[in-house]
């Protein structure tokens, strides 16, 4: 009899799982411009769906034309709160956040305009705006919310966290909270304050190494481009946008930036006098150069567009390099943003100065997450007193490391108390 009464719950159980696939099935089929598809279900969650959204190329001009914008919805119940991820690049795949386990949630996982699949026919960039982008993300904030309607919270990593900002700056109400992991505000084309936070991060005796072996590579170009050329033909990495060597002149610079974003380790830092094969593997390990190469100047095209015309990026020093630096100008700052096809652009920073302005005064229940070695939390959000939110600056870690898993009991215990205030749940 017990083995029955096992087999009637578990069936009762799986008739229940599909009958909730087949209401949300029908409420998607019922919203405007949605396709879908079904996907594995991850554990915890009764369905889950990759959409293509019907978005406007211009939200101002319908006659423009459309894209379709890809997003991952993962479905717990109608009566939990919803994390809505706002990405700042392509999102291939379902993925889950910290958020969406600690709160118990659903989940809308959406890819950014000009990304991944979510780009038109034609690649016009001047539709590729943080004002386009925020009307993206608030049509579909309106269209789930006719199925989701508790607590909205959205997140988002690095550009991500950054999109998830400048979303709320347009539309403050969509959401309840929102938290940026690590996410710039950049204030100009060339943040300054880059510089500074590299000047200062980490011992004096970790810095100056690492000034040591991007002098090393340069003096020793010779020997280093011909092993870099061999690498790049067994790769199959090809360099017609920038060239070899000037890939490997950017690669030389951007090695501190690289090094403290990333948390590499002072103490695995080559001496300056270690064999050259050395030297040459922590560069490749720290850098590389297939970040220069042809294919990431294509996947990254349309974020080097947004860095170089609204968003602001860095640029890298080279005083100290006098007469080591041959490919590259040296009469000013190279900038680490790489327009598509070398197109001439505009800066034009009164957005982001705007936002940042907001943030100060009325940008309340936000949650923001930083490394304290992260090169990025140099343009991190100011802290505020004027307004209702919390910063969290994670001590000793990096740009992948700055999570809510890696905080401290204390960190942790405040960050919880404050969603629960906020968000009116309880956190198990």
């Amino acid at each position: 009899m017990k083995k029955y009464t096992i087999l009637f719950l578990a069936f009762t159980f799986l008739t229940t799982i599909i009958s909730a696939q087949s209401a949300l099935e029908k409420m998607l089929f019922d919203l405007p411009g949605v396709v879908f598809k079904k996907l594995e279900t991850p554990e915890g969650f009764e369905a889950a769906y990759e959409l293509h959204i019907k978005q406007p190329l211009d939200h101002k001009d319908h006659s423009k034309g459309y894209i379709y914008q890809r997003a991952f919805l993962s479905h717990r119940g109608f009566n939990r709160p919803m994390v809505m991820a706002t990405e700042g690049y392509a999102r291939p795949r379902n993925r889950m956040y910290e958020l969406t386990s600690m709160l118990d949630a659903n989940q809308l996982d959406i890819e950014h305009r000009y990304f991944g699949t979510s780009v038109p026919d034609t690649l016009d960039y001047q539709y590729l705006t943080f004002e386009q982008m925020a009307e993206d993300l608030h049509h579909i904030n309106q269209l789930f919310k006719k199925l989701y309607q508790e607590k909205w919270v959205s997140t988002g990593i690095s550009k991500g966290g950054t999109t998830t900002i400048f979303y709320r700056y347009f539309y403050p109400n969509d959401v309840d909270v929102s938290v940026p992991y690590v996410a710039p505000v950049n204030y100009e084309y060339e943040e300054k304050r880059i510089y500074e936070f590299l000047d200062k991060v980490g011992t004096a005796e970790c810095r100056e190494d690492i000034k040591e072996i991007q002098v090393r590579l340069l003096q020793e170009r010779e020997k280093v481009l011909p092993l870099l050329k061999w690498y790049a033909k067994g790769a199959k990495h090809k360099f017609t946008y920038l060239t070899l060597e000037e890939a490997f002149e950017y690669a030389v610079l951007e090695y501190p930036f690289s090094f403290w974003q990333w948390g590499h380790d002072c103490s695995k830092i080559p001496a300056a006098d270690a064999d050259l094969e050395v030297v040459l593997q922590n560069f490749m390990d720290v850098v590389g150069i297939s970040f220069y190469a042809d294919a990431d100047m294509e996947a990254f095209a349309s974020h080097y567009y947004q860095s170089s015309t609204q968003m602001g990026y860095y640029g890298y020093e080279t005083a100290e390099f006098k007469g080591l630096l041959k490919a590259l100008p040296t009469d000013s700052n190279p900038y680490a943003s790489f327009t598509p096809n070398k197109m001439e652009v505009k800066f034009d920073g009164t957005l982001t100065n705007k936002v940042a302005k907001w943030l100060k005064t009325e940008g309340n229940n936000f949650l923001y997450i930083n490394g304290g070695i992260d090169t990025w939390s140099a343009t991190g959000v100011e802290k505020s007193d004027k307004v209702n939110s919390k910063w969290f600056v994670l001590e000793g870690k990096d740009h992948a490391k700055a999570r809510i898993a890696h905080m401290t009991e204390e960190e942790k215990a405040e960050f919880e108390e404050a969603l629960e205030m906020w968000l009116g749940v309880e956190i198990d």
